[in-house]
Formats: structure tokens, sequence, C-alpha cells
């Protein structure tokens, strides 16, 4: 059983994956552009968006803090270029406007509405602040807090996010567990911080060791399940 003692008074979530359908909105619109510029034989949309990842995870760590749109921009323009292809400015504001549009996995809005009758609800997101609004909204639960990168001026990993999350909650790292489905923004951040975390795997990717411990699930109802007892 999950550990529950001291009692949370906060459960904090990432939002995109965890929460809400990023990888098959990116995915799609990927795939849009790959089409329009005729590359959709030779590139694969799931190789493309690694290779975002792998810029962002850059570019996140860089200061001056960049807003997460200019992340987008430079980001997956970058990984277009990794893999020959010529994005129009037209394709690249499309991706960086989409995750307004991402819903929420089927399972989130139930599961989440059942904690929030014996918990406070946050988000975690390295997000900015009108860009993560409409998907909150999708959502359609409350959330006691969003906490973004934007307020934070820092991204996720790093310990200066989630301190700043803290503080702006009132609350101790002790008072809370952290639901989230990135392994390496997430899991490794919470592990650093001494955090009791969940990691939802929806992906069936296979964990870091180095990073635990931590409980696994498949979905945000199944970590309901360990979060009430």
């Amino acid at each position: 059983m999950f550990d529950l003692t001291p009692k949370p008074k906060v459960i904090t979530f990432d939002c995109y994956g965890t929460l809400v359908r990023w990888y098959e909105v990116l995915l799609r619109e990927i795939e849009v552009t790959l089409v329009a510029q005729q590359k959709v034989e030779t590139t694969d949309a799931s190789d493309l968006l690694e290779s975002f990842s792998a810029h962002g995870r850059r570019l996140t760590a860089e200061k001056p803090h960049r807003l997460y749109k200019d992340i987008l921009r430079i980001g997956f323009r970058a990984a277009f270029q990794d893999h020959g292809v010529s994005p129009t400015d037209d394709d690249i504001e499309r991706i960086v406007e989409s995750p307004k549009t991402m819903g929420p996995h089927p399972e989130v809005p139930g599961a989440l509405r059942r904690l929030g009758e014996r918990y406070k609800l946050a988000v975690f997101t390295n997000s900015d602040d009108d860009l993560i609004a409409p998907t909150i909204s999708k959502i359609g639960v409350h959330f006691d807090y969003v906490i973004t990168a934007e307020q934070a001026q820092s991204y996720k990993p790093s310990r200066e996010f989630f301190e700043f999350g803290y503080r702006a909650m009132d609350v101790t790292p002790e008072d809370t567990v952290h639901v989230a489905m990135g392994m390496y923004w997430d899991m490794k951040a919470r592990h650093e911080l001494g955090l009791r975390g969940v990691w939802v795997n929806r992906r069936g990717e296979v964990g870091n060791p180095e990073w635990l411990p931590y409980a696994e699930v498949s979905n945000v109802t199944q970590a309901a399940a360990l979060l009430l007892p």
C-alpha cells in the first residue's frame, strides 16, 4: 500500500501527458506538417517528437528564462531541421498553439473529482499562464493551484520550480505527493527532493531505477486508488 503517512495536504500533478493528450495531439500536428512538406514517407513523427524533447531539455535549462511558447518554437524548428524538414512559420505556430486544444485522458476528470473530495489539487506545469489556461478548462475539474514555469521563472526538473510551488501553496514538500508521467521532467526532481511520487506510465516505458522510490501505475484512476484509503 502507498505510504500516506504523513497525510498529504496537496496532490500535485504534471499536466501534459499525465492529465491531457500531449503525445496524441503533437504527433497529429507533426504528421500534418510532414504531409504538407511531402516528408511523411521518410520521416517518423515519433522520432521527430523525441528530437524536440532533446532540444527542450537543453532549452529549458538555459537562462534567462524563456516562455514555453518560445521553447516550442525554437525546439520544434530545430527538431524538423534535424530530420531535413523545412516547416513554414504557419506550421510552427499551429504546433505552438496546439497545447490549448489538448483534452483530458478519459479517466482523468472522474479520478480528479474523487481525489478532490479528500485533498487539495495542484498542477505543476512547464507551461505559460495563457497557454495552460484553456487546457485546464478542458479538464473541467477545479484545481486549487496552477503553478507554471512562467510564474516560477524556471522549468522542471529544477529544484527552483518545485520550491516556488511549495512557497506559493504554503506547504512543505512532505505535505504533498507528486503524480506525473515524465520520468526526466518529474520523477528525477521528485527523487532529488525526497518527495513521495506516483509515476503514471501510460506508454509502457522502462523507468529509471536511480530515481526510485516511486509507485508505478498506468493511469490516473490507479493513482487515485493508491491515494484514497
